[in-house]
């Protein structure tokens, strides 16, 4: 690490699903919590968040997507190669044009 850097702590799924019910169940106050843990408020707000807006499917990890992240992919890369292969096909029609003249 260079001067002034600091490294980025990562929290695993349990961790963080933990610490949203210490909030949730434990009738405590994120701020209350989040310094008990030594992680920010606002980490804990956004994991409290994404925990009532994915439910099961949030967290999913480092490099895992979820199945509408999965399929934007998916759609995206077809589209490239979609592309590509018109934009071959345009020069395939410009060669082949201009050797009929």
């Amino acid at each position: 690490m260079g001067p002034g850097k600091t490294e980025r702590r990562q929290y695993d799924k349990e961790f963080k699903r933990e610490a949203v019910r210490l909030v949730v169940e434990g009738k405590r106050h994120v701020t209350d919590v989040a310094r008990d843990l030594g992680i920010g408020a606002n980490m804990l707000h956004r994991w409290k968040g994404k925990l009532e807006e994915d439910g099961e499917r949030a967290f999913p990890g480092k490099g895992k997507l979820g199945a509408e992240e999965e399929a934007v992919r998916r759609l995206e890369r077809e589209l490239e190669e979609t592309r590509e292969e018109r934009d071959i096909l345009k020069k395939a029609l410009a060669v082949f044009s201009r050797r009929g003249k």
